[in-house]
């Protein structure tokens, strides 16, 4: 499939030479995408998506939104990517599709394809989409660079094989012809080399919006950065799981998941509980938005034993709100991250939730998701035969690294003088590109 020139949502150009085989970096993640080049002086340059929709900075949202608009009287498939993407979908949230988290689709056999205003399309497809606006959107034609891009140690499914099969073949459906894969944690190890006077075992965690990742790794500074790999561990979670905690928690009681209903007199019974759980992943509200779902809403509305808690998820699920609900999540958790405690606010027509929370509720929230961190850990330096105290540096990159139990976990281990951060969010793409040229 070509993919040029199909998006209704033009690049400005970056100012960028590129010289012949450029030398990329590309961490395609769940949450958000990096793009990163080698410069000829030996370090790296962060490449700005430039887009008219599309704030400039270092990361670019991984979403993608489609819509058909009419041109000579022929139906054109119409796309945008990162804030754009929100921007299209809310603008006509009926007739136009947000798509995000694809990476946490490669691993899974199950997604195969999926019907999109009467097409079929399979995941690389779309993944090849996204990424063939992206790379518009910083200038670059994606065969005339070399790209090594990233993967996590495990991706989210069960076929880490199958999950960097389908990422190789995305970015060779977006035009990419020289591609290599590499390990995420191992490249931010790369990165972080740069730090390092001399040899040394290193622990790396990547945390990410789906999959966070541990590695240990031993460093010659003086070998270019060339990184020997001791040991492995990761977990299907990280980020986007925070968030759901705090849906669990806060949102969702406001919307009925405690409340009751009957059937035909019977004894009270539970709301079900794939409607919350599908709250808790806000993409998957959309596939709620369907006329046997809300029926059946409906029905449990007229027995409810607090029925305008769940006219009140009705209500968001046919308006479209999860990207409403989304930002004001991800606000307080960034405001947990620097405060003791926050409020949480959400609005929508009649519908009010504000809630102060506190770090420690929090905390206790996301103690099992810590938890799952902490044994992923331990599982590397088992895996590598090492104990704490035979490590002698650790990086953290990613958003999640900001969480202070998070970072607990880090400082407890290893001591707070041996935990570093920096460049949370393109340490790993800096490091694919010093890989690629390498």
């Amino acid at each position: 499939m070509d993919f040029a020139g199909m998006s209704a949502y033009g690049a400005r150009m970056s100012d960028i030479h590129l010289p012949q085989c450029a030398s990329l970096g590309i961490d395609f993640g769940t949450t958000n995408s990096v793009i990163v080049i080698a410069t000829p002086e030996g370090g790296t340059r962060t490449l700005r998506v430039s887009f008219p929709e599309q704030e400039e900075g270092e990361a670019c949202r991984t979403l993608l939104c489609l819509w058909q608009e009419e041109s000579k009287g022929r139906l054109t498939l119409c796309d945008a990517i990162g804030e754009g993407a929100v921007d299209a979908y809310l603008d006509d949230p009926a007739e136009s599709r947000l798509i995000m988290s694809m990476k946490s689709y490669l691993a899974q056999r199950s997604f195969r394809e999926t019907r999109l205003f009467g097409k079929s399309f399979t995941l690389e497809m779309l993944i090849a989409r996204f990424l063939a606006c992206l790379m518009r959107g910083v200038g670059v034609d994606p065969a005339a660079v070399k790209a090594t891009v990233g993967r996590p140690v495990h991706f989210v499914g069960d076929d880490n094989d199958l999950g960097e099969k389908r990422l190789r073949d995305s970015f060779v459906a977006a035009g990419f012809r020289d591609i290599g894969v590499a390990l995420e944690p191992e490249a931010a190890g790369w990165r972080f080399a740069h730090r390092l006077d001399r040899p040394a075992t290193i622990l790396v965690g990547d945390f990410g919006g789906g999959t966070s990742d541990f590695s240990i790794l031993r460093i010659d500074p003086d070998s270019g950065g060339r990184a020997q790999a001791l040991g492995y561990s990761g977990v299907g979670i990280a980020g986007d799981q925070f968030d759901y905690r705090i849906i669990s928690n806060v949102v969702a009681p406001h919307l009925g998941s405690d409340s009751t209903y009957t059937i035909m007199g019977g004894e009270p019974l539970p709301m079900p509980v794939e409607w919350y759980a599908s709250l808790g992943r806000w993409h998957r509200l959309s596939l709620m938005r369907t006329p046997q779902t809300l029926r059946s809403m409906e029905d449990v509305v007229r027995t409810a034993s607090e029925p305008d808690r769940l006219r009140a998820l009705i209500s968001i699920i046919e308006d479209q709100q999860g990207q409403a609900l989304y930002r004001a999540v991800s606000a307080v958790k960034v405001a947990l991250s620097r405060h003791e405690r926050a409020m949480f606010r959400f609005s929508h027509k009649d519908i009010v939730i504000e809630q102060e929370i506190t770090r420690k509720d929090f905390e206790s929230w996301i103690a099992p998701d810590v938890a799952c961190f902490d044994n992923a850990v331990q599982n590397a330096l088992t895996q590598a035969n090492l104990t704490e105290g035979d490590i002698d540096r650790v990086f953290l990159t990613g958003g999640t690294s900001f969480v202070p139990a998070v970072r607990a976990v880090f400082d407890q281990r290893f001591g707070q003088d041996r935990v570093d951060t920096g460049g949370e969010f393109v340490s790993v793409a800096e490091g694919l590109a010093l890989m690629s040229r390498a």
